[in-house]
């Protein structure tokens, strides 16, 4: 099989680079290790920035997105029993949209399919050969059948355990990371958000985080060890301990149910550098992971995105290679705003087990700048929903 572009991985960034190409006549074929239902089984943060919705749009995917979506306009941060708003819309004219990432990638899926594309699931063993060369080309099994897909670029979608960032060679690949000392448990339930926006809470207990899928479906979390497991946690014992990290206003209108998901995430951060290879370009996952704090892992993988799908459609159009060239260090010039960003927003309002009173301190001090400072909000918002690519 031959096609244009090779992509690995049918995931959210996988799939939207691939319906982008098609939109501009570029062929790609895409590879999966899994099921569709196991991928759209997979339970993700819901946050979309404004450039993220505006390549749905381009890719003629928006529909459901615009109809079901819940635009927000702020959010509210807690610290101990006090709360503010920060005011997206005033501070930068801009909402975010809560729309989740399961819901992106069935938009995908549905007009991949209905596109007729190629799509192999349940690929093992995949390996990149010739990627510096004239004629990179993918091998792999299907049910134990190898298979061979030539192409002309390939595009690594398939995360931070997949074989696409392996494939630079250790003396050429840079990585940095940051792991942090807890983990998120998070619950998925049937009940009515507790309020319209998402709250973010700092409170003597660690962090919480109060979010929404719907208006019928709940995403909550709380800060854990990392050491803790998902049979630690009872759903009484998690409801018990989300009110008590939040004022006692908020936490009597939190509708309780049983959980319908229930998971436990570590928290890292990072980067590996460059994000190209030859004709192997690095997206998503398999180039960086951020803290789920500031809601930019799907969107980061946007961006990259969008940067591979200029710097591709320039090539196929015109023959220039300036995009492909400067596709890296754009995508990383990106990137380590958004792991700067989120590496703040966690450190700031998670408990770390290292804490010194006088961290604590500045952490108490640093909130209370951003509640009072004006700039400090524009700078908080303009960061959330998203920086310019």
């Amino acid at each position: 099989m031959r096609t244009q572009v090779a992509i690995i991985g049918g995931g959210p960034s996988g799939l939207l680079l691939g319906q982008l190409l098609y939109k501009k006549g570029i062929d790609a074929v895409i590879l999966e290790r899994k099921t569709r239902d196991y991928v759209l089984g997979r339970i993700r943060a819901g946050v979309l920035e404004q450039g993220l919705v505006h390549l749905l749009e381009e890719a003629g995917v928006a529909d459901r997105l615009h109809a079901e979506g819940h635009e927000h306009d702020g959010t509210v941060i807690v610290h101990d029993q006090t709360s503010f708003r920060v005011d997206f819309r005033k501070q930068t004219g801009t909402p975010v949209v809560v729309y989740g990432q399961t819901e992106v990638t069935r938009d995908l899926y549905d007009a991949r399919e209905a596109a007729n594309l190629p799509t192999v699931f349940e690929v093992e063993n995949v390996k990149i050969h010739d990627a510096k060369g004239n004629s990179p080309y993918l091998t792999y099994q299907v049910n134990g059948t190898p298979k061979r897909l030539e192409c002309e670029f390939i595009a690594g979608c398939d995360g931070f355990h997949g074989v696409s960032r392996r494939t630079i060679p250790d003396d050429v690949r840079q990585e940095y990371e940051k792991v942090y000392p807890f983990g998120w448990l998070g619950i998925l339930s049937q009940t009515p958000p507790v309020a319209d926006e998402l709250i973010y809470a700092n409170s003597d207990r660690g962090f919480a985080l109060c979010s929404m899928r719907n208006d019928h479906l709940s995403r909550y979390y709380v800060q854990c060890p990392i050491t803790d497991t998902v049979e630690d946690w009872s759903d009484d014992r998690f409801w018990e301990e989300l009110k008590r990290r939040l004022p006692s206003e908020i936490a009597q209108q939190i509708i309780t149910g049983p959980s319908i998901e229930k998971s436990i995430a570590p928290l890292r951060s990072f980067v590996t550098e460059p994000m190209r290879w030859g004709n192997l370009f690095l997206c998503g996952d398999a180039a960086h992971i951020v803290p789920p704090t500031g809601a930019k892992g799907l969107n980061t993988a946007a961006s990259d995105v969008h940067y591979l799908y200029h710097a591709l459609t320039e090539f196929y159009h015109t023959g220039s290679r300036e995009g492909i060239d400067s596709y890296s260090q754009k995508a990383l010039d990106r990137v380590w705003k958004a792991e700067r960003f989120s590496w703040w927003f966690s450190s700031l309002m998670h408990r770390s087990p290292d804490q010194t009173p006088f961290d604590r301190k500045m952490q108490a001090a640093e909130l209370a700048f951003l509640a009072q400072s004006d700039a400090q909000k524009q700078v908080f918002a303009q960061n959330y929903v998203g920086l310019p690519y």
